[in-house]
């Protein structure tokens, strides 16, 4: 097919590829768009937000303490006055229950506000979008949710200790990094995961026989199947139930490390006791029982699988080009991933250099979260506080770290255009062109700056017609070009 020209070349790269275009960014893209995309792949790891921001062990701590907090008060309340010692948070005897839960609550929001007003400052200030698109995309991927209570402080340390190191490395790497890490391991139940015949689940049935009531453990699938459905092969990628049921045993044993854990309190621990002892078999291949490597060696051999090169290569073409993607498209992608081994950095350039990726029509809806960003970088600004971030993205049904499953969010068109969610952002984008409108460009000279040979004519005169600068951005905000990508 023929390629556009090198003005819609340009609006593509920034639009499509990119965040939205910052000021005289389509002039760095025009004179080699394709040049300027594969300037950002990287052999290292992507760029990570601004500011110390604390690791996954430490917000792992900072939870515990946060939880012991809460307990001492229901002690307290209850007229137990007992506390663990050495635990600052701990509130007083007495102290009312309602005051600990609003100050966990609090502190519980503002370590999440942190993490993404840092992730979205870096998004809208990043001269390497493409770089950055790119790891969002593996963070929808690979998703934890702050849905989830106990994964929910390590949902930034997530993306910061396992998505961006790795983005444009294997994608072996990347599946076994995120499949052992804290955030993943809690999120889907993992880290209490117990083999049925393993030596803690003949202690604790020894423990139900002194007392009926003891918990009793047992093995939890949720790990095990999401990363054979979402992460690797794909729910079409020829796996039965018993695959998952001898893959979720194979990883008994990876958990969390805890107080009698050392210094590896908030890390990655394999617990030989909660291992279910024996040989698996996993999609017509035997596992020796090697303990924590069992599970690791499914998930290396499920990562080079060849569903696993179809499911990704149908994925990157979604997120990039369209809801449909062309099958022309999705077999180059797949032939480049088999071909480097899950060469994630190759995968992106042959992105770039498949003609499909560059049809001049704009067909990808964007997100709550693209919409935001683009119109930050189109007046070359970014968001300071969470009220500029976070609550946009709450109200348009986007929130901060929370996909609604392990899916992720939703690529397609029709969840985030619904009549609902226009209006949502129409009202969001009153409020930001009032607050950008002083500005020292012009909307017009905004208009091309983002959008370049992408503006319409309608588009154009409506912005020039416009009876005030917010009114002028406020219809560049809402017009279809700015709103598809």
């Amino acid at each position: 097919m023929a390629l556009p020209n090198s003005d819609q070349m340009a609006a593509i790269a920034v639009t499509r590829f990119g965040l939205g275009a910052r000021p005289s960014e389509l002039e760095l893209a025009k004179s080699d768009p394709k040049g300027w995309l594969k300037a950002q792949l990287t052999r290292g790891p992507a760029d990570q937000p601004p500011g110390q921001l604390p690791t996954s062990a430490e917000r792992f701590v900072a939870y515990r303490d946060a939880q012991q907090a809460r307990q001492a008060a229901q002690r307290a309340q209850g007229g137990v006055t007992a506390q663990p010692k050495g635990r600052p948070a701990t509130p007083m005897p007495g102290q009312p229950m309602a005051t600990v839960q609003a100050a966990v609550s609090v502190a519980d929001a503002t370590g999440l506000q942190d993490e993404f007003i840092a992730r979205a400052q870096l998004a809208a200030n990043s001269a390497a979008p493409f770089r950055e698109r790119w790891v969002l995309f593996w963070a929808n991927h690979f998703t934890v949710s702050a849905t989830k209570g106990a994964a929910r402080p390590l949902v930034g340390p997530f993306e910061r200790e396992v998505i961006r190191p790795s983005a444009f490395g294997r994608f072996e790497n990347m599946a076994v990094l995120s499949s052992s890490h804290p955030a993943m391991l809690l999120y889907l139940d993992q880290a209490q995961s117990i083999g049925p015949y393993s030596m803690r689940a003949a202690q604790a049935e020894r423990a139900r026989l002194r007392n009926p009531n003891a918990p009793k453990p047992g093995l939890n699938e949720n790990l095990a199947r999401e990363i054979m459905e979402l992460h690797t092969v794909g729910v079409d990628g020829g796996y039965t139930q018993a695959d998952v049921t001898e893959f979720a045993r194979a990883m008994t044993g990876w958990s969390v490390g805890n107080a009698m854990d050392g210094d590896q309190v908030g890390k990655f621990v394999y617990r030989a006791v909660s291992h279910e002892p024996g040989a698996r078999t996993i999609m017509g291949k035997r596992y020796p029982d090697t303990g924590g490597t069992q599970a690791l060696t499914v998930i290396r051999d499920l990562a080079a699988h060849p569903a696993t090169a179809r499911h990704i290569a149908r994925k990157v073409a979604t997120h990039f080009v369209s809801d449909e993607p062309s099958p022309a498209l999705v077999s180059k992608l797949e032939r480049s991933f088999v071909a480097s081994r899950g060469d994630l950095a190759q995968l992106a350039a042959a992105l770039i250099d498949a003609d499909e990726a560059w049809a001049p029509a704009p067909t990808k809806f964007k997100t709550p979260y693209d919409f935001l960003i683009s119109a930050h970088r189109a007046l070359g600004v970014a968001p300071l506080r969470p009220g500029q971030i976070v609550q946009p993205l709450n109200q348009m049904g986007q929130q901060a770290f929370s996909p609604p499953s392990p899916k992720g969010w939703s690529e397609d068109a029709a969840t985030w255009a619904a009549p609902d969610a226009l209006i949502k952002r129409l009202s969001w984008s009153q409020g930001f062109a009032s607050q950008v409108s002083g500005g020292p460009r012009e909307p017009m000279k905004v208009a091309m700056d983002a959008l370049g040979s992408r503006l319409s004519a309608p588009t154009g005169a409506a912005i020039t017609s416009a009876e005030s600068r917010e009114e002028a951005l406020t219809i560049l905000f809402m017009s279809p070009e700015f709103q598809r990508r």
